[in-house]
Parts: C-alpha cells; sequence; structure tokens
C-alpha cells in the first residue's frame, strides 16, 4: 500500500493505511508540503537537514519489524518535480550531485545499524544530525524509480545521472501509464539497468484516459518476459472519482482480474 509522504511530514497514517489492508507500507518520500511548497533542497538533506525526521523513521520501521519499501524522490528527471535538477529551481541545490547525495544520506540512516557516522563519514558528509549515537537496524527496500526518458529529453536528465550507486539501491524500476505508453523506451530503458541485478518495479501503472485492455495485457506479457520484474503498483490515485479509478475502465478492469487470478 503506497502513500505519498514528504520529509519533515507525518506518516503514522500510512503506516495505519496499510495495517488497515493487511498490506507491507510502501512510502513515496519527497519534498513538498500538501500546497507544493518545498519544505527542504537536496543538498540541504545531505547537509542533514531532517535527520532527526530520518531517524524517528527509521525507529518506527524497525520496531515493526517486517520490510518497508522507500520509493525516494521518484521521477527525478521529470522538470514538475521540485527536486530534479531541471524542475523549477535549477541551482546547485537541485543539481543531480546534490540529489545522489541526499539520496545516499536517506538510505544509510533509514537503514541504520552501528555504523552510520562511519559510513556517513566515508561519503564525505556530516556525521548524523540527530539526538542519537547509533540507530536500530530497520528492513528498508529503497527504489529507484525515474521515468524511461527525461523530461526534458537531454543528455544531463537522462536516469542514469542520478543514479546514486549500486550499494545504496534495493530495486531499480520505472512508471508507466497506458496514456503514454512508451515501450520502446520501457525496453531500452529495461536493458540499461539491467546489468544492476536488482529487481524491477514498476512504482506507478495504471490505465488513464480510455479504456484499453490492450494495454493491460500487453504490460502484463512484457513483464512476463522480464525475469527481474517482481512489483506492480497500480496507483488508484487519492481521489475516490480519480482518472486512475478502474471503475471507469471496466474491460481493462476484467482483463486485469483475469490476469490476476491465472497468475
Amino acid at each position: 500500500m503506497q502513500s505519498f509522504v514528504a520529509y519533515n511530514g507525518s506518516t503514522n497514517w500510512a503506516f495505519e493505511l496499510a495495517d488497515s489492508a493487511h498490506a507491507r507500507v510502501m512510502l513515496h518520500i519527497g519534498t513538498t508540503s500538501p500546497s507544493g511548497a518545498e519544505r527542504v533542497t537536496p543538498a540541504a538533506i545531505a547537509r542533514g537537514a531532517v535527520d532527526g525526521w530520518l531517524a524517528d523513521l527509521n525507529r518506527t520501521i524497525a520496531a515493526r519489524g517486517e520490510p518497508a519499501y522507500i520509493r525516494l524522490m521518484a521521477e527525478m528527471n521529470c522538470h514538475w518535480n521540485v527536486y530534479s535538477a531541471y524542475g523549477a529551481k535549477h541551482d546547485r541545490a537541485h543539481s543531480t550531485s546534490a540529489y545522489k547525495a541526499a539520496w545516499r544520506r536517506t538510505t544509510v540512516i533509514l537503514r541504520g545499524g552501528p555504523d552510520v557516522d562511519v559510513q556517513l563519514q566515508a561519503l564525505h558528509q556530516p556525521p548524523l544530525q540527530a539526538r542519537a549515537t547509533e540507530l536500530p537496524e530497520a528492513q528498508v527496500a529503497m527504489q529507484w524509480v525515474p521515468q524511461v526518458a527525461g523530461a526534458p529529453d537531454v543528455p544531463g536528465n537522462r536516469p542514469l545521472a542520478y543514479w546514486p550507486g549500486a550499494r545504496y539501491v534495493d530495486w531499480v524500476g520505472t512508471d508507466f501509464y497506458s496514456k503514454f505508453a512508451n515501450f520502446s523506451g520501457l525496453e531500452r530503458f529495461y536493458a540499461s539497468v539491467r546489468g544492476f541485478g536488482k529487481p524491477f518495479v514498476f512504482g506507478e501503472w495504471a490505465v488513464w484516459g480510455a479504456d484499453d485492455p490492450g494495454f493491460v495485457t500487453r504490460l502484463f506479457s512484457w513483464t512476463r518476459a522480464h525475469p527481474l520484474v517482481r512489483m506492480l503498483v497500480y496507483n488508484q490515485g487519492k481521489q475516490s472519482d480519480g482518472p486512475f479509478r478502474l471503475r471507469h475502465y471496466p474491460r481493462s478492469a476484467q482483463v486485469l482480474r483475469r490476469l490476476l487470478r491465472n497468475g
């Protein structure tokens, strides 16, 4: 059960929502408040500005004793996200280098363990800026999920420009919608990350705009032909009558039920 949260924001509700659905929790962590205001820059994250919040989240996940999936600052190669190097700010605090540094620090703290400061020192980053000398080890699965091509689609905004390093990533993947079903781009992206040996996730996928059972069938056929795919998360959206809700697409929903039933 994926919920969208932000640095320095509340997360308890997301864990409660997952528990009510008898599901594992998945958090998309962004940098903006519900109003759209930026709470923290990638550069500030790398300096330790939200360490206290991250340490609290680490303890929450560790206490639960089960995996939590963290889809961190996804679609980072898209200009509509403020943490993108090609977003609204377009400065050093939002560069690809700042993004990667923020990712690494977030991962080290959320995973926890006895050597957090040692790992941060190896990254040439400040020690833990939180009232703690040691963090518990937490079962955290970090999901790196760009779009298959940048927006804008320029070399400096390609997906791998944001790659933080294999030791800081547990899953790779992308988002995919029927309205923009770029299967050739998906194939190229999969080929570019296959060598990392990480399981592949569709962090968001949905039918969008028109009932399209052929898209559902093709996407599931594609996943069967690509053995690294291990997870597909359908994006219902926040609104009960939003554009991705399957009630708008009865033929697609019927095909999806059949595919899931048949395994």
